[in-house]
């Protein structure tokens, strides 16, 4: 597979695994989870049909129809209960990561394993995990043509508060020094100083308790960052 990102997010899938792959695309990680004997079954859903016969010509082309089942439909609407035991949901913002959990519960629920890979928001993302029945196991950190990309690994299963820059910098990144953390945070501090020089001289309560938090933001990550920086 060229994308390392797909690559890492497959690589969290358990061996003989029944996964789906919500929001699939052109179907590369179905096909790479059935060709390298990862998964025996693979469900690879969109709801969008133009992409949905991107996956089915794909699956032809490689000859494993028996082996992939390709669906049209919105989020884990077209799966049932107990199904699968992995759900991939890759390439989306974290908020909608979140309604796709939330509106099929029932199928949520029956699932044990989330491999979940948001394009924005995997601060919200984690927050709804930690406040709604999941444990997240991990997080990888990857870089991929020049963006950053979380991918939460999690199950069912209740787990104690994070702190507020845990949700932003997973403590698993800070505990095993990842070699993209010092970048990383940077990158973060780099980010909300632009919005603080972005909005600084406006006015209105609002915009003066939003240049409180980034402030507060910035001191927290510059923490971290002397932390892993003095290991």
């Amino acid at each position: 597979m060229k994308s390392e990102r797909l690559l890492e997010i497959s690589k969290l899938v358990k061996e003989n695994a029944i996964v789906a792959d919500i929001g699939t695309d052109h179907g590369y990680i179905p096909v790479y989870l059935i060709e390298n004997k990862v998964a025996k079954k693979v469900i690879g859903s969109d709801v969008s049909k133009g992409s949905l016969n991107k996956i089915i010509s794909y699956v032809k082309s490689r000859k494993l129809e028996e082996f992939i089942d390709t669906r049209l439909g919105n989020g884990l609407e077209v799966i049932k209960p107990f199904e699968i035991d992995t759900v991939i949901i890759a390439g989306m913002g974290g908020i909608l990561i979140t309604e796709i959990l939330e509106k099929d519960r029932n199928i949520t629920n029956s699932i044990n394993n989330f491999i979940l890979q948001p394009m924005v928001g995997a601060k919200e993302l984690r927050e709804y995990l930690l406040d709604n029945g999941f444990t997240i196991i991990t997080t990888k950190l990857l870089k991929e043509d020049g963006r950053y990309y979380e991918i939460i690994n999690a199950k069912i299963g209740k787990e104690k508060k994070w702190t507020d820059i845990n949700l932003e910098l997973p403590q698993n990144l800070i505990e095993e020094k990842h070699p993209l953390l010092i970048e990383y945070i940077n990158h973060k501090i780099d980010f909300s100083k632009n919005v603080l020089d972005g909005i600084r001289d406006k006015d209105g309560e609002k915009v003066k308790e939003r240049v409180e938090e980034l402030n507060k933001e910035i001191e927290a990550y510059e923490e971290v960052l002397r932390q892993v920086e003095s290991k």
